[in-house]
């Protein structure tokens, strides 16, 4: 039962009945269903195609691979945009920097990688695996969930915010974090 059929507004209204159905107590004001006020543009999933839209809408250049993903390029990293999950319906952006590391700063790149995710909440960092030329590439991400789908309002959002805070992080590696 929902908590608002338990709330007897009068005393004596019954367990079935809604302050709105009532006419004895005070004019209430309905509320207009979540549905009314959703943008225009109808929730569907997410797929590359739809990702690929939101980047052109936001005027983010981009190139496909491959599989299909999609890449961003700037001046000091590079996002990526792929679907993963069983029902490919996760969506992940994922920074990696230009400029990797040499293996003896593998603790400095910890600690600055650590008071990233210690002070912030999107886009949590890591230091990957070395690369074959013996380097440690760092990276960012944030996995979405996403397979009730969103509207293309939500997916520029998420998109948008994604590409300013990778951006944000990879100019605190150059500056603040001592990285690069």
């Amino acid at each position: 039962m929902a908590w608002w059929r338990r709330q007897s507004w009068s005393g004596d209204a019954s367990e079935s009945e809604t302050p709105l159905d009532r006419t004895d107590t005070k004019v209430r004001v309905a509320i207009p269903a979540q549905t009314e006020r959703r943008a225009p543009d109808a929730v569907a999933p997410v797929s590359m195609a739809r990702v690929a839209g939101a980047l052109k809408r936001l005027g983010i250049r981009h190139l496909t691979d491959e599989d299909g993903n999609l890449l961003a390029m700037w001046e000091k990293h590079v996002v990526l945009f792929v679907l993963e999950g069983p029902d490919r319906e996760v969506l992940v952006m994922r920074a990696r920097a230009y400029t990797a590391l040499p293996p003896e700063w593998a603790d400095r790149a910890y600690g600055a990688v650590n008071e990233w995710n210690h002070t912030r909440r999107f886009l949590k960092s890591y230091v990957g695996d070395e690369t074959e030329s013996g380097r440690l590439s760092l990276y960012a991400e944030t996995q979405l969930p996403l397979a009730p789908g969103l509207h293309d309002g939500l997916l520029d959002e998420l998109i948008d915010c994604a590409a300013a805070v990778s951006g944000s992080w990879a100019n605190w590696l150059h500056d603040e974090g001592a990285l690069l």
